[in-house]
């Protein structure tokens, strides 16, 4: 009688159950861990503690309080929509006056960019940044 050699298993890795486990870890880790909340820093705007700088009389003052609402040169505005047209009623054809905003500590950061970027496309090169000194009597 003639036998056959037993020819032998081809092994074959089996990834199924492998993958499963590794499933199972990472649901395990994603439950399990704390996520931060890092997009909301607590950050407190410094005082100047330089010498007040004399301005000259003609300036463009853009000033913004503590709820975004604009004012050029005194004049309350009803919208930030208005700022670009009250900018250039006040400057006229003169790129060289001094464009100072001056925020309060409390304004949205976004209308004091909005002014910025305003002034940076009206031409304005002498920007300048109001600030409240520390010593309360000057």
């Amino acid at each position: 009688m003639k036998l056959r050699r037993p020819q032998p298993d081809q092994l074959e890795l089996n990834l199924a159950p492998l993958i499963d486990c590794l499933l199972f870890i990472v649901i395990f880790f994603l439950l399990s861990t704390t996520f931060a909340k890092t997009g909301k820093l607590q950050i407190q705007l410094p005082e100047a503690d330089a010498q007040v700088s004399v301005t000259p009389s003609q300036a463009i003052d853009v000033a913004i309080d503590a709820s975004g609402q604009f004012a050029v040169n005194g004049q309350v505005l009803s919208s930030s929509a208005d700022l670009s047209s009250a900018v250039l009623a006040a400057a006229g054809d003169k790129r060289d006056l001094p464009f100072i905003i001056t925020a309060d500590g409390k304004a949205p950061h976004q209308a004091v960019v909005t002014a910025m970027n305003l002034a940076g496309q009206l031409g304005f090169r002498n920007l300048g940044i109001g600030t409240q000194s520390l010593d309360s009597s000057l």
